[in-house]
């Protein structure tokens, strides 16, 4: 799981520095707090990497989402980004616990294989 999510909050990070750009163009915008704005997002997307498999690491990661989504009132194409970004936070974090689950179960029969006797043991 931890290495699906990773990718997409890197991901997040660009799109979020790109989101800042264009913010910054919007003349009603104070350009120190797009940047400050942008900076956590961007530092937090970052510091997720590798809280993910932490406790609140993932609710984490659902609360950068619907940042993201809100973001949208300021910059309009993040109302789809910001969709497109939580689908694949679902996906990374639901088909991350599966790989995971799959990982552990293929770790318990090598060693319980492992654990048997083979035919030259007697």
């Amino acid at each position: 799981m931890r290495t699906l999510c990773a990718s997409t909050l890197i991901g997040e990070f660009f799109v979020i520095g790109f989101a800042g750009l264009v913010a910054m163009k919007d003349p009603d915008l104070a350009m120190g707090t797009v940047w400050t704005v942008s900076g956590i997002a961007m530092v937090l997307s970052v510091l997720l990497c590798g809280m993910i498999t932490r406790p609140g690491g993932v609710q984490l990661g659902w609360a950068l989402q619907i940042g993201l989504i809100a973001s949208g009132f300021i910059v309009p194409v993040m109302f789809f980004l910001g969709a497109v970004f939580a689908v694949l936070w679902w996906c990374s974090v639901h088909f991350g616990r599966k790989i995971d689950e799959a990982k552990a179960r293929f770790a318990a029969q090598s060693a319980a294989a492992q654990a048997q006797p083979g035919p030259d043991a007697a």
